[in-house]
Order: structure tokens, then sequence, then C-alpha cells
């Protein structure tokens, strides 16, 4: 992710499979920004089997702000926003649906909203349009427990539609479903973040692509964003208190089972007591558990930093400048985000 200060505005679209909307949305995007701000558009085709990929190119050609990243197959929203992300220009970064249920026109309001000092705006769909039980509701039980969680208390975290300072992108690293969790891994790092509540409109092309089996993926994402947060330069914390605990019951299980030897029945033999084997079973527990945190705390050195392989494979870049970069330029120039 380079940043430049030729744009103002990098607007990065994830696409899948979402041909009926993306004239009128392109539409809607050029309206709504107008002549305000320099621009770019970057349309992320996330392995589209219908005809997507082909009215983004008749996009591309007729409009020079226009880049357009195709994926091989479906890599998923999260990579489709990293890869968009990493080869944004602008200053300020604004992710968006391609359904129309985001409101383009609420882009400027997002913008402005940065320029009273905050990092990034996260948009709320407070009157949100969608079916209340399978996906409302878990939507809310979900931002309730991610905020109690991360400690960072907003009503939305699943809205796409928020505002980015480029900057506060550059350290952030993207796998599973986390772009849910930029504005905590931000606010972390000492981020401002505001909310503010935007237009959410009705799905009235295409058929909605998450349900619930989305709901556990997120939330074993949290607990790796928990993980990560509160333990990542130190496992051997948690490993290591899982041992002492395991340790500390493989003693008292020993301890019991000596005291039922000598004290309650001294003709009965140790090893036929189940506590022994609870007693040896959680010693090897509570070594097992340590040598995992010291092998992770070998590896937490090298977490991130040793590798440097993209979550996505990229088939295709239709550049917005000159030169069209290939794949592997994408890959070389920048450190951006995975």
């Amino acid at each position: 992710m380079s940043g430049s200060s030729d744009k103002e505005i990098s607007i990065v679209i994830p696409v899948f499979n979402e041909q009926e909307s993306l004239g009128l949305l392109h539409e809607e995007i050029v309206n709504a920004i107008g002549n305000r701000y320099t621009h770019e558009i970057i349309y992320v085709d996330d392995g589209s089997s219908d005809n997507s990929y082909s009215i983004l190119k008749a996009l591309h050609a007729e409009n020079p702000n226009v880049c357009v990243i195709r994926f091989r197959k479906n890599f998923g929203q999260t990579a489709a926003l990293a890869a968009g992300f990493r080869l944004a220009q602008g200053r300020v970064i604004v992710p968006l649906d391609a359904d129309l249920q985001n409101d383009p026109a609420d882009i400027p309001m997002l913008v402005e909203k940065l320029a009273e000092g905050f990092d990034i705006v996260s948009g709320w769909r407070k009157d949100r349009q969608d079916t209340f039980l399978t996906r409302t509701l878990p939507s809310r039980l979900g931002n309730w427990l991610i905020g109690r969680i991360t400690g960072v208390r907003l009503h939305d975290y699943g809205c796409t539609l928020k505002a980015y300072r480029a900057e506060s992108l550059k350290e952030i690293r993207l796998y599973g479903e986390m772009h849910r969790f930029i504005p905590a891994l931000a606010s972390w790092g000492g981020e401002k973040v505001a909310e503010m509540v935007v237009n959410h409109r009705p799905r009235t092309t295409g058929t909605t692509k998450y349900g619930l089996n989305r709901t556990f993926k997120v939330l074993l994402d949290l607990i790796t964003i928990k993980f990560l947060a509160s333990f990542s330069t130190k496992p051997i914390y948690v490993f290591g208190g899982l041992g002492g605990m395991c340790f500390l019951g493989s003693v008292v299980s020993g301890v019991l089972v000596l005291y039922y030897r000598f004290m309650v029945t001294p003709f009965l033999s140790m090893n036929r007591n189940p506590l022994l084997v609870l007693s040896m079973m959680l010693m090897t527990a509570a070594i097992q558990f340590v040598m995992m945190g010291l092998l992770a705390e070998i590896m937490v050195r090298t977490y991130h930093e040793s590798q440097d392989r993209a979550i996505y494979v990229i088939e295709t870049i239709l550049e917005s400048v000159a030169e069209p970069k290939t794949a592997a330029n994408l890959t070389d120039e920048s450190k951006g985000m995975e």
C-alpha cells in the first residue's frame, strides 16, 4: 500500500457474482464523489463465475480512475479487501460492498468526519434492512461480544462501509474473516476510531453470500484476535498457565492417592486407584503445555515477518495508470497488508 498523495480517496469494492448491481453502483459512486476529490475506484473480482469481470473490464476501459483486480478463484472478502488495500494510492481508503446495500452517498460524510482528528470512521447500519433472525440478531450479538472482548465498543463491526486513513492500515495484516476487526486492531495501536450512522438499503439484486455459518468463523477469529492482542509477544503466559493448572491438579490427585493408600484403605493398591492415572495424565499435560509455550515463544520471534506470502493469487490487474502491474510486481513492490 503506497498511499501516495496524488489521490485523495481510494474506494475498494470486493465483487463476487454481482453483475446486476455493478453498473448502477459505479454510477452512484461517481455521482457521490463528483469533482470533490481526486480518486480511484478499485474493484476486486473475487473469482466471480458470472459476467462481473466483463462488466468491470468495460468500466475500466471507459474510466481512467477505475482499477480492476481479478483473483483466480474465490478467496473471500477479507482477501479481496487486503488486495485492494495493498494497491490503493489514496490518502483515505473507503471499502464498500458491491450489492448496493451500502449507500455511496455516505462516503463524503465519512471522509469529512476524518478531518475532525479521527483515523477510522466506521459505518453503523442502525436501521438494517436484513432478515432479523438469520442476519440482524446474530450480528447484534456478535457486535456486543466483540466489543466486550476487544474493549472497542462499536455498534456494527460488520459494516463494510468505513473510512480509513491509509497510514492506519500499514501495520495491519488480514487473515480469515478479520477485516471486520480492523477498528479494534488499529485502536490497540493508538488510532482514534469514530462511528457514524449510515444508510442501509435492502438487497434488490443477486443473493447474499453469507449465512449463519459465518458466525462460527467470526467467533474463531475473535479468539485469535484476543490471543494476538494479549499474548502475541508472551504466549508462554497462556500455555504456561494451563501447564501450571495441570501440574496443580496432578499434585492434588497424587496427594489424594497417597491419602487413600495410607490413611483410608491401607490394603488397597495405589495402581487400582483411578486418581493415580489422572495424576499421571495431568502431569504429562503440564509438561506438554510448557513445551508448547516454549515453542510458541520461539515461533513468535518470526511471526508474520518470516513469511511474505499473500492469502490470494491474482490473475490479472487492470491498473488505473499507464503501465499495468503484474501479480509478481504487486507482490515485490509492496509490503502491504496480507
